[in-house]
């Protein structure tokens, strides 16, 4: 095992002889295996150990025992404790979920903290089968068939190519002691119940089991790359990127087929999951206003664009302005001040900028959002008009009219932020004073 393990490092380029490894180790045979491995290779390494604090004097053991590990070869050590269960509770999210991502997270504060080249995780190929099952049964795309991958990122999994029998067996030999976790025979859990129960049933039906879906798995990948270089041909040409906004502009997909899975793989980095490609076609086919809610993103359909946003909870914004300093206190503003009209006075022309008449104002005024009802009497004009045909008239977006912002003054709108003042507020010959806005255009 030991000459596979450096054959496949290499083979699979997981990291330069030079580079410093931070090496997850949970105690269990997979990953103390794993470490026996790096000692006896010379590799710079560490150690970092989850208690997770789930199952009593028994995680608190664990602890220990890698700890003693580390010390008897004087590796480094990082170990921490999680309130894994308050975590899963506050984000209403299951144990198993909190786990991964309170460890995820911390290995990699741990790395960049310490200047460790990449995290070391034990997974081996068995692990990879129960994966691929496990995606299999819950639906994927092709990527989510593909296995788990040797190396991504700053992660690593120089063990991917060991079963758990080899591992078991390198353990024996080398008289290799490690922590039993009880919980890895429990049921319950959906790995679990692949291990124990279904695998077994795979095997008895075709013995090369293992290797036929490890094989199985590599050509999918293969296919994969196939794929993803064709979606990204069409990404390029589909796609437009305006700050935080992303545009799909639907014309560029009209005569692709199959449709529903290449709409899948398009906007499957948008939080889109196989379960919502029905809908997903629903609204590139629906009407203007049209939504969808990923777990990331916020899917709208404007005309023959679908605008995709970052999605977050609605904050309302509502703002009191008691003087002009107040404005310089809001990321919407640069700068407010009142000024006297002078004979040379110029007021500016500019979108962002609002030059009121100051004697018309009465503080404190308000910020807010606009709201459906609300009107206003365009510069220049003397009669109202709703903000909602302005905003057609504009052609503005649903997200551009949501994140619209209005000044009042005394319940009336003095101007329509980044846009347009209302003609009850212009500058007039009488005008004495004058308030000047400067909107970021945020």
């Amino acid at each position: 095992m030991l000459e596979e393990f450096k054959r496949y490092i290499i083979e699979n380029d997981l990291f330069k002889a030079e580079e410093k490894l931070l090496l997850a180790v949970s105690g269990g045979i997979d990953s103390i295996v794993m470490t026996d491995l790096f000692i006896k290779t010379g590799y710079d390494i560490a150690i970092a150990h989850c208690n997770f604090k789930l199952r009593g004097a028994e995680s608190d053991r664990d602890e220990a025992f890698v700890k003693r590990v580390a010390g008897g070869y004087r590796i480094p050590f990082h170990s921490v404790m999680f309130d894994t269960t308050g975590y899963a509770a506050e984000k209403g999210i299951s144990i198993q979920m909190a786990a991964r991502e309170l460890r995820y997270r911390w290995f990699e504060e741990i790395r960049s903290r310490n200047g460790y080249d990449y995290i070391v995780l034990a997974h081996n190929m068995n692990d990879n089968i129960e994966t691929f099952l496990i995606n299999l049964t819950r639906g994927t795309g092709i990527a989510g068939l593909t296995g788990i991958k040797p190396k991504y990122r700053k992660l690593i999994r120089p063990i991917l190519f060991a079963s758990r029998n080899t591992i078991v067996q390198y353990s024996r030999l080398n008289k290799i002691k490690f922590r039993e976790d009880k919980s890895n025979s429990d049921t319950k859990y959906t790995r679990n119940k692949i291990r124990h129960t279904i695998l077994p049933l795979f095997r008895e039906i075709n013995p090369s089991f293992d290797s036929t879906i490890t094989e199985t798995a590599i050509r999918l990948g293969e296919i994969n790359e196939i794929v993803t270089s064709y979606i990204a041909g069409i990404r390029q040409k589909s796609t437009l990127i305006k700050g935080d906004k992303v545009i799909i502009r639907l014309r560029e997909l009209k005569d692709l087929a199959p449709k529903s899975t290449i709409l899948y793989e398009l906007f499957r980095p948008f939080g889109v999951i196989p379960g919502q490609t029905d809908d997903l076609i629903r609204l590139t086919e629906g009407k203007t206003g049209s939504q969808l809610y990923t777990r990331t993103s916020r899917l709208l359909k404007n005309r023959n664009e679908i605008l995709i946003l970052p999605f977050e909870p609605d904050q309302e914004k509502y703002f009191e302005i008691q003087s002009p300093d107040d404005f310089r206190k809001l990321p919407e503003f640069s700068s407010a001040e009142i000024k006297k009209v002078t004979k040379n006075f110029r007021i500016p022309d500019k979108d962002k900028i609002a030059c009121l008449d100051a004697g018309k104002i009465t503080f404190p005024m308000v910020i807010r959002k606009w709201a459906h009802g609300d009107f206003f009497f365009p510069l220049g004009m003397k009669s109202r008009k709703k903000l909602s045909d302005y905003f057609i008239d504009k052609k503005y977006s649903l997200p551009e009219k949501e994140q619209q912002l209005i000044l009042e003054s005394d319940g009336k709108i003095a101007w329509i932020i980044g846009e347009r003042i209302d003609n009850r507020f212009r500058v007039t010959s009488a005008t004495k004073k004058v308030i000047i806005i400067k909107s970021t255009g945020k």
